[in-house]
This record gives structure tokens, sequence and C-alpha cells, in this order.
């Protein structure tokens, strides 16, 4: 009978021997935005959701032999909708922006608005009306009939979650993902008026309509400033037919265009390393939305930033929310096994010093370890491949981007905003350190013209171009195959970030190799800084000779993991 240590032993044999240099650039995904009949809205029932992320998934990953197995032989599943530069496509989730281009800091004070929000010297008409739980909400309409969500400070936290809604509504946004429109405006109560047969539900529990003297019930329970007007987040009302939430896992059913299991989908395995930046704990089903647009295709939304940064909505976010999930079994034991005397990290420095800021740290963020509210298919399945991704668009906000976002949120207190300000670049920093240390940072490769007009292979190191790095404490080295035979092995490019191309040609003309098919060239791009003892993982990137011979063309790359 084989032991344990045998069958292992035999599968990474089998893995070794599937190994392949060739360059297989997959098809791209179909286009997720060709008109299709419109799906059914549904309603996502979340505590199956929360029971079948909790307990099913996971009892499911346990038995999932086959995941294991690409476990112990270092090849997950990797993303389905990424190209052959390892990028994501533009879809109906997900559009390439600062990671690719670098925003302008006026396009990131925009973010998605395309008007001025809702006019705040004219009338306003309450048409629904939220009244329960700590801070109430309206959706009103305005003189131009469109339609806004209207969200509250809590009592006692002014700007509290109205601008952790603001600023991580134009991060989110400049990172790529589909927002609604949020506008922060500050209003005059006068302005609201009841709307015709406008329900809620009483102090009393009667669901009844609503009338004036409600209206002015609630609006004692909101926060005022000074002059007596509300801050508020209006949130524009999406274009199209709202459908309900997405899950993070499998496909909606009723949407031709969706042919890609979300949990395959490399904006949401990436969205780990984003959310956990902005302390967006709450990555439920319910904080999306599915929207049929106009144009005849379903668009996908991320909604309700107001849990994040500082911001738990209803209050400052709890000290414990990234570091520990519900029920945590580590954290469990240690607290029985002392007795309830071991005091966790986060119990030391509780204080809030600024109320419109609330609670988040970067002493002690640990990106690997953030811990969300619930497990997330997307996020458990995520590779190294898809979490560099993430950091790759976590390091590509500049330090004026992001006070140029804090900006947005018009904190009253210059301080508050500067701490805000710092400790999002403290993350910021901290996760680029994380994953360009597990993953080499050399990214951006183009064919370029040198002074003598020959070409050559050129990168970026992102980590050097951040800051993290400095250029002098960095080298690099490169590994070349010519039609799979080795041409050049181990040379040092010290801190050069392009190589020759030509010596290339000379040296490939005196190969005797048979042909052997796409690519002619295999480039392998090593990275040592000069603290660590030995060289990165490699990025290999596979090059073509065109007819004439000397000209050469980019196919792709792949990332060693």
């Amino acid at each position: 009978m084989l032991t344990n240590s045998a069958i292992i032993a035999g599968l990474l044999l089998l893995a070794g021997c599937g190994a392949s240099t060739k360059f297989k650039a997959s098809p791209p995904p179909p286009n997720d935005m060709r008109p299709v009949p419109a799906p059914e809205s549904r309603e996502i029932n979340l505590a199956a959701d929360n029971m079948n992320k909790l307990v099913t998934i996971q009892v499911q990953r346990f038995f999932d032999l086959a995941r294991h197995y690409r476990s112990i032989t270092n090849n997950p599943r990797q993303a389905k909708n990424i190209n052959e530069f390892d990028e994501v496509y533009n879809s109906s989730w997900f559009t390439n922006r600062n990671g690719m281009t670098p925003l302008t800091l006026e396009a990131i004070a925009r973010g998605p608005n395309q008007v001025t929000g809702p006019d705040t010297l004219a009338e306003w008409v309450v048409v629904a009306a939220k009244t329960q739980g700590v801070t109430p909400g309206f959706t009103i309409k305005d003189t131009t009939g469109q339609r806004y969500v209207i969200k509250f400070d809590p009592m006692g936290y002014p700007q509290l979650a109205t601008g952790a809604e603001a600023v991580s509504t134009k991060l989110f946004y400049a990172a790529g993902y589909n927002v609604p429109e949020n506008y922060l405006v500050k209003f005059d109560p006068k302005i609201l008026r009841v709307g015709d047969e406008v329900k809620f539900l009483d102090k009393e529990g009667v669901n009844r309509f609503m009338n004036e003297d409600d209206l002015n019930a609630i609006l004692e329970r909101i926060q005022k400033l000074p002059d007596g007007r509300i801050r508020v987040i209006a949130s524009k009302f999406l274009s199209g037919k709202p459908l309900g939430s997405f899950y993070y896992m499998k496909t909606r059913k009723d949407d031709a265009n969706d042919v890609i299991d979300h949990e395959y989908r490399r904006e949401l395995r990436g969205l780990r390393v984003i959310a956990s930046w902005l302390n967006h704990f709450d990555t439920k089903a319910n904080n999306t939305l599915d929207m049929y647009d106009p144009a005849g295709y379903v668009k996908h939304y991320l909604i309700d930033f107001g849990s994040t940064l500082g911001s738990q909505g209803d209050e400052p976010m709890p000290p414990e929310i990234g570091r520990e999930g519900p029920g945590d079994p580590g954290a469990l034991f240690k607290t029985i096994g002392s007795l309830g005397t071991h005091q966790r990290s986060w119990e030391k420095d509780p204080n809030i010093v600024y109320p419109s800021i609330g609670y988040m740290v970067s002493h002690d963020f640990e990106p690997q370890k953030y811990k969300f509210i619930l497990p997330n298919p997307a996020f458990m399945d995520a590779t190294n491949r898809d979490g560099y991704w993430g950091a790759k668009i976590v390091m590509s906000f500049t330090d004026d981007q992001i006070r140029t976002a804090v900006a947005q949120g018009e904190y009253s207190d210059p301080e508050a905003a500067d701490y805000l300000y710092r400790t999002i670049i403290e993350r910021r920093n901290i996760i680029g350190e994380y994953w360009f240390n597990r993953m080499p940072p050399l990214d951006k490769f183009e064919i370029k013209a040198g002074n003598n007009g020959a070409q050559m292979l050129c990168f970026q190191d992102l980590a050097v171009k951040s800051g993290l790095d400095s250029p002098d404490s960095v080298a690099y080295q490169v590994d070349v195959k010519y039609r799979s035979k080795a041409l050049v092995t181990g040379q040092d490019l010290g801190k050069e970030t392009c190589l020759p191309l030509t010596e290339l040609q000379a040296k490939a003309a005196a190969v005797n190799a048979k042909e052997t098919g796409q690519p002619d060239w295999e480039i392998f791009f090593k990275l040592k800084r000069h603290d660590e003892e030995k060289w990165s993982k490699w990025v290999k990137v596979f090059l073509v000779t065109e007819d004439d011979g000397n000209t050469f063309k980019l196919l792709g790359l792949l990332r060693q993991e």
C-alpha cells in the first residue's frame, strides 16, 4: 500500500512532468456588454448566504481533494478573465483606471459623479423613508425628478459616515470598480416635504402613511451643523432597472453575459487587497447591486461605503474589525486558555482620537491576515498573482491622489483629515511591502528604441517607482532561451531596467536550434534586494521575431508564484 508521502511525491513528479515553456495566451472572454434580455429582479436570502459561507463552503473545501492536490503542487486555479499580460479585461464589472493610466487630480476628485447632486435651494420630496435603526434614511426626489438616497451621520459623530462614503467612493472608482454617484451636500431641513402616500413603520410598529409630524420627529434624531443645516451623502439612483445583489461565486443564470464563475474573476479576487486597504470589511452580497443598464446589459456595482475607513455607519469602527472574524477560533481559544486575561493588540488602543474619522490605524495592519465579516468565496480562491494585481492598484495611488480623495470628505478638522490621509498612505505602503516582496514587482514591459535605434526590452520596478525601494538597493538578473535553447544564464543587468535585444540576436544566430514553435524567445527576469540572499521568483516575458528577422514583438508574460 502506498504511503501518503509516496502519493504526494508522485503527484509532485506528475506536476513537474506537465510543465511547459510554450506561451499559451487564453482567448479573451466574450463581450459581457452585449444586449441581452433583462433578468428578473431578485432578493438574496442573507441568512442562507451567510450559512453557506460559514458552513457549507468550508465543508466542501475541506473535502475537495483536487483543491488540496493543487495546493500541494503549487498549481492553484487562476482567474479566467486575464489577458496575455496578466491584466483584467475591461468589462461590465471593472474598468482599468488608475492602475493602468494615472488619473488626474481633477478626475480623482470627480470620481463617478456626472452632475452636481440635488439642488439644495429647491424642494426635496420624500418618496420613501427608513426610520428604524440608529440612523434613519430617506429617498428624495428633486425638482428635476432625479431620485437620491439620503444617508446621515450618526448622532455624536459628525462627518463620520458621510466622510467615509465620500472618500471611499472616489478611491474604489479610481481603482476601477462601478460605484454610485455619491454627493456630499448640506441642506436646510425646511426644503423637505413628505410626498403622497409614503409608507413607513412608526415607533409603535404600525405600517402607515407618513406625515410632516413624523418627518420632524425623525429630523430631531439627526446630527445637525451649527447653522441648522444637515450634512448628508446623496446617492444618486443608478440608471436602469435594479436586479438585486450579486454573489461572490457561481454565475447569474438568467444573465446570458455572465459566463465566468464569480470566484474566478480577478477583479473580485483582487478586491480582497483593495478592500483591506480601505478597511472595507463588509464585503457581503448585500453591499453589491446588479443593474440592467439602459444599454441592455447587466452592470455590476459595489455600493454602500459608509462602513469603511474608520466608520461602521452607525458608530466608529469597532477595533476588532479586520483583526478577528466572527467566532474566530484562535482568538476564542486564547481567551478561554488564559481565563480571560489575554489582551489582544487592538484592546490596548481603542480610543477614538478624531470623532469624524472613527477607528482606523496602520501600526498593526497585516494585509495577509485581514479578517472580513464573513468568508468570501472569491477571496478564498485568490492566488498570489491576484494579490499582486490588487497591490499594484493600491500602490498606483500617489500621495497627492490620496490627499485629493481625502479632501472630498470635507472634514472640518484639518488634523483629522491629515490623520486619515497619513493612515491610508501607511496602509498602502504596508500592502506594497508585503506583496512586492512576495511577488517580484517587475512590470510594464515594453519594447523601446535605444539611442542608436536598436531595440530594447524595458520594464519598471514598481517598488522603486513608488519609493518603497531605492534604485541603489536593487539589482536585476536575466536568463534567455531562444527556441527552447538556453542562450543566456544568470546575466547581471545591475540596476539597468532595459535589456538590449541586438546582442541577443547575434548570439541566436550561432545557435543551431530546431524550430519549436512560438515563441522564439523566453526571457526570465529576476530581482534581488541588497538585504536578501537569493534572487526573487521570475517574471517570464515572451517575444517573437517578426518576418524581417530584426523586429521584436511582445507576446505576453507569465509570473512565477
